[in-house]
């Protein structure tokens, strides 16, 4: 069953009527805070609103009305000031008891922390007691298990290690796994050293072998090295043989042949002498000859040149006439194209119902490219 809340309850209205109500200070968070506690209050104000009676006909009437209305605003505006302030100081208590708890939280953190202290302690070096202990034993159950081709020194050294781990009371609740751990280090590192040692005297044999095969092949190559330097003795003494029978009969043809040269000599020396007479008295009249014609080439060849420069000279500036009249014509032709296009544009910009001024200034902008993005093809 809904409780019927009194508009009395929780304010204070006047003889004046309940635009004039009042709220206690010890009512107001329950006035505000209390499900419908609202209702009757405004159902009140609603009651006295509407047994109001204004004529808008006279100035008395208008008078009334508006100061009608100017109730309800400050009703509100008080009804609405204390609800603020209201809300405002509520919103400090979490703030004061957030601080309250901080200071109960960080104390007990605290006095926890001091009571825990000698535990906590106590766990810590337990932790680093127990972690000694695992990393031992895990020391040898690793130990044994080094790559194939570890050196049975190295594992000797390893099998040392273990076998200087003593077994009993330092071992403490550990000694089991310590047990346990140094029986299978050892098996495996006894049975890792005798494959390593196994097989280091197999790479010994093998780098015996090795060495003498190498020896071996160092004799084989020297004895050839031998073989080879008396074979090249040998055919070295038979060359320098051949080389002085040549030598010899060399000797004997050259001064045969010198003689004959000489003779030869004497012979083609007489013959030169008048071949070089007659050679010399044609070279003069040749001479004379080849310069006479070089004379006239050379006069030719002014005549040409200077022939060829003057129509040189001519034939450039007819071409740069030509040129001209060309490029002007291509200007004209590129004007006329451009605006016969430009033309066709402002047609268009008029037709779309720009007036003939603003038509011919956007084309012209368009053209300079002075519109982003906008551009006229020709």
């Amino acid at each position: 069953m809904q409780e019927i809340i009194s508009p009395t309850d929780y304010v204070v209205i006047p003889a004046a009527g309940a635009l004039a109500l009042t709220i206690p200070e010890t009512k107001a968070l329950a006035f505000f805070t209390t499900p419908n506690a609202v209702d009757p209050v405004l159902a009140a104000i609603r009651k006295e609103i509407d047994s109001f009676e204004g004529d808008v006909k006279t100035a008395k009437g208008r008078k009334e009305i508006a100061s009608m209305a100017h109730k309800i605003s400050q009703s509100k505006s008080y009804l609405e000031s204390i609800g603020k302030d209201l809300a405002a100081a509520q919103k400090e208590i979490p703030k004061k008891i957030d601080a309250s708890r901080k200071t109960i939280r960080d104390t007990l953190d605290k006095w926890r922390d001091e009571v825990r202290a000698p535990l906590t302690k106590w766990e810590e070096e337990e932790e680093r007691r127990v972690a000694k202990h695992k990393t031992a034993i895990d020391f040898l159950d690793h130990a044994g298990r080094e790559p194939r081709d570890c050196p049975s020194a190295e594992l000797r050294k390893a099998l040392s290690v273990v076998e200087d781990c003593r077994i009993g009371q330092a071992c403490e609740e550990f000694e089991a796994e310590y047990a346990r751990a140094k029986d299978g280090a050892r098996a495996r590192l006894v049975d890792a050293i005798a494959a390593a040692e196994k097989r280091e005297a197999e790479q010994a044999e093998l780098e015996r072998l090795r060495k003498e095969a190498d020896e071996r092949a160092e004799r084989e190559r020297i004895e050839q090295i031998e073989r080879e330097a008396a074979d090249r003795a040998r055919l070295e003494a038979e060359r320098k043989a051949a080389e002085e029978i040549e030598r010899r009969e060399a000797a004997a043809r050259a001064e045969r042949e010198a003689i004959e040269a000489k003779a030869r000599a004497d012979k083609e020396v007489a013959e030169r002498r008048e071949r070089e007479a007659a050679l010399s008295a044609e070279k003069e009249r040749l001479d004379a000859e080849r310069r006479e014609l070089e004379l006239r080439r050379r006069a030719e060849e002014a005549e040409s040149r200077a022939a060829e420069t003057e129509a040189r000279i001519k034939r450039e500036a007819e071409e740069a006439r030509a040129r001209e009249e060309r490029e002007a014509a291509a200007r004209e032709a590129d004007k006329e194209h451009r605006k016969k296009i430009n033309n066709a544009a402002v047609a268009a910009f008029v037709a779309g119902g720009l007036d003939d001024v603003a038509a011919k200034l956007a084309v012209t902008m368009i053209a300079k490219r002075e519109i982003p993005n906008v551009a006229i093809s020709y």
